[in-house]
């Protein structure tokens, strides 16, 4: 699943072809939505919320979701049928196996940009705010929860942590508060290095436990499928302190 930084990198990639502005010529796909709506639409914006890409219209937008096993292709298409192919006077967007749905209206009204993690908007201090409102949710779940930490997802949960030095299933109640503002201030800046890795290609040779066996301290690392979401997770036993 496309975590919060690859759909920056979608968001600047599609930018490039300087689309805002123009209007769609022909729709294609076998989505189920009613693509011909967006047939003869002027593109407003090209928006991104955590794992959501937006491509806005006068008066609605579309919300495209890449799932587990989503993809696209930019001025080119791909063996499997797209799901949802937009045109335009000089290029070409497809989608695959992703979710799509309409929002109406104002964007503005339906989304909450100071809970993205790398929008301009963001703000810690109503997230710090949100994460204590929630004092029984286990640490691994609350990162995960993208009405607090959107665009967060599976990867960063588990660097984040151990960057903190925070075991996964500590209960909000039971970490020291300057510890949960450091847990939201990574969560923020580990969504940037993230990008920065994955635009340069070497974003798995800077990961220091997800998939490793090995913590960089020499310690073995436990892999366990935990908190109320089941999600994959790798951490450390000695170099993440569990609070009681």
């Amino acid at each position: 699943m496309p975590e919060g930084p690859s759909i920056v990198i979608l968001k600047e990639l599609i930018e490039a072809q300087h689309l805002k502005g123009q209007r769609v010529t022909a729709v294609t796909g076998n989505t189920k939505i009613d693509k011909e709506r967006m047939l003869h639409q002027q593109v407003i914006d090209f928006k991104s919320w955590g794992k959501h890409f937006l491509i806005c219209f006068e008066g609605f937008a579309l919300r495209i979701h890449f799932l587990m096993f989503g993809s696209y292709r930019i001025n080119e298409r791909k063996e499997p049928p797209v799901r949802l192919g937009l045109a335009f006077e000089n290029a070409e967007l497809n989608f695959y196996t992703c979710a799509l749905k309409y929002v109406e209206g104002d964007i503005n009204a339906s989304y909450d940009w100071s809970a993205d993690v790398m929008a301009e908007e963001w703000d810690p201090k109503k997230a710090l705010k949100k994460v204590r409102a929630k004092p029984e949710a286990f640490i691994c779940d609350v990162l995960l929860d993208q009405d607090l930490f959107s665009g967060v997802g599976n990867i960063i949960k588990n660097e984040v942590l151990y960057r903190v030095g925070l075991h996964p299933l500590n209960q909000v109640e039971n970490v020291p508060l300057a510890k949960l503002k450091l847990l939201i201030a990574a969560a923020r800046d580990y969504s940037f290095d993230f990008l920065k890795w994955k635009k340069a290609y070497v974003l798995k040779k800077h990961w220091l436990v997800n998939t490793k066996k090995m913590c960089p301290l020499g310690h073995p690392l436990q892999k366990a499928h935990l908190g109320k979401t089941k999600r994959r997770t790798f951490f450390c036993l000695v170099c993440q302190k569990l609070y009681e």
